[in-house]
């Protein structure tokens, strides 16, 4: 299960060190992974953001495979560091959209733009309907402006109102948390959750700051 608070503040980034401890930790085809993301962050310096946002999605859905914390990680919830997503090439929902975050955020898109959000996802499994808690990314074009959704389970990047089997309960990112679908920020989100000071720390020590 996805619950996130606050969001992240990091656009930097140092892609020697991500690369050195992708191949020292996970090995080549982890360093080989990194080295193509360095090469679309630099393809991508230019172009707009829409392509800025297709690119970003596309290759994080591709490059990572859905897995359970339990199964990947033997812990009911953990967060893991984009390095550690592209490392293992598995992670869950959150995983998705950090890492799609944190390097929308190096292509200077604004962070005013950008939400964590938290929803809950009606899926079905072979006929099954089930809900459950899951994370997105959303883009807001403009403050006032309906979001596009980045998502791990439909590739395509779609307006929230396309979205019909999701329902937003808050969303967030540095500058405060937002409650529901509302316009206006309800609280201040940089000091809610200590998973998320956590997976931070170990950004900055990957070489994201």
């Amino acid at each position: 299960m996805c619950f996130c608070f606050t969001g992240i503040f990091a656009a930097g980034y140092d892609f020697n060190k991500l690369s050195s401890l992708a191949k020292l930790r996970y090995g080549d085809e982890a360093h080989l992974n990194i080295l193509e993301l360095q090469q679309l962050i630099s393809q991508l310096k230019t172009v707009p953001e829409v392509e800025k946002l297709k690119k970003i999605n596309d290759f994080f859905n591709q490059k990572i495979n859905y897995a359970e914390d339990i199964d990947l990680w033997s812990q009911s919830d953990y967060w893991a560091t984009p390095l550690e997503a592209i490392g293992r090439e598995a992670g869950d929902c959150e995983d998705y959209s950090i890492a799609k975050y944190v390097f929308l955020k190096t292509l200077n898109v604004p962070n005013d733009k950008l939400r964590l959000t938290y929803v809950r996802a009606e899926i079905n499994f072979d006929g099954i309907r089930t809900v459950r808690a899951h994370m997105v990314l959303s883009y807001y074009p403009s403050p006032q402006s309906e979001p596009m959704v980045l998502d791990s389970l439909v590739p395509e990047i779609l307006p929230a109102s396309s979205r019909k089997d999701l329902t937003p309960i808050f969303s967030f990112n540095d500058k405060g948390l937002w409650i529901g679908s509302s316009s206006k920020p309800k609280a201040d989100a940089g000091t809610h959750l200590s998973k998320w000071r956590d997976v931070l720390t170990r950004m900055q020590a990957d070489g994201i700051e």
